[in-house]
């Protein structure tokens, strides 16, 4: 087993196909095919089901890409180590948020001390976070949740409570607060499945005898906002993320408040990368005392 091996066969996995993998590697096409392929003729295993159209890796192609993705990204934090100054005037950080607000005050101060970085934001449930973070599609998430286990480094935001909201022009407007069971008769906007704002409130609500049904689901946070503003219903959001919108009045809702910790994560393994770690040190120094 050679090093040209494994990194021709990581790129070809992590590029979807050869042509490609080539491309970023800078060789041919066919010098890629026979890494690949001696690779696999030596250990007799098959790594990639291959036809005209596409290239998809087989379950022993999978388990290989779980190796080679720590493999490598050890490798870039040897090079980020190895040439520190140079690793903090150029490169990306990509974060993953269920709501980029709890982001804002990080990334102003970042960019103050670290212009040269590029930083990439994109959004996305509990679910695609976790998911970006195990297959190194991010290297921060922030998560309306904190996490269990020991795969993670976590650093906790802000905990505030969820909130409903309505248009300005709804009947329910001007009410003071709403209860669990009368919002079980009124038109809901929900967030998909795996959104952890309406996996609590419905916990919260079943744990009463309540079920909370979504007259509209929709897909993020603010397909959420416009569907609610243009009067179809009413709809959920942490206090910190309800934000400046003369649309919109947010509604408490009675009763205990259910709860949202935001914080920020990172893969524990991946945490010495030197990008990560300024960030999380910046993220830090700005948290709340206590």
């Amino acid at each position: 087993m050679r090093y040209v091996q494994l990194r021709a066969f990581h790129h070809v996995a992590i590029c979807g196909g050869f042509s490609r993998a080539a491309e970023m590697l800078f060789l041919t096409q066919p010098a890629i095919s026979d890494q690949v392929r001696k690779l696999e003729e030596e250990y007799d295993i098959l790594l990639f089901n291959r036809n005209k159209k596409q290239v998809t890796l087989t379950e022993a192609g999978q388990h290989l890409l779980e190796i080679t993705h720590r493999m490598f990204d050890t490798e870039q934090q040897a090079l980020e180590l190895l040439s520190e100054s140079r690793a903090l005037r150029a490169g990306t950080l990509r974060i993953v948020a269920d709501a980029a607000h709890h982001l804002l005050h990080i990334l102003g101060t970042f960019r103050e001390k670290y212009p040269g970085i590029q930083v990439s934001v994109r959004t996305g449930n509990t679910e695609t976070v976790i998911s970006s973070l195990y297959s190194y599609e991010a290297d921060i998430g922030v998560l309306g949740e904190i996490p269990t286990g020991r795969d993670f480094e976590i650093l906790k935001l802000n905990s505030t409570p969820i909130v409903a909201f309505v248009s300005t022009e709804h009947s329910l407007a001007a009410a003071k607060s709403l209860t669990l069971e009368e919002l079980t008769h009124l038109p809901l906007v929900l967030r998909e499945r795996g959104s952890k704002t309406r996996q609590k409130l419905q916990d919260r609500a079943a744990s009463l005898g309540f079920d909370l049904k979504p007259a509209i689901e929709a897909e993020g946070r603010e397909a959420v906002r416009e569907i609610v503003a243009s009067g179809a219903g009413v709809g959920f959001v942490s206090s910190a993320e309800f934000g400046q919108d003369n649309r919109l009045v947010q509604i408490p809702i009675a009763g205990p408040e259910v709860l949202m910790d935001e914080a920020l994560i990172c893969l524990r393994e991946r945490s010495a990368g030197k990008l990560v770690r300024v960030f999380l040190d910046i993220a830090k120094s700005l948290a709340p005392a206590g």
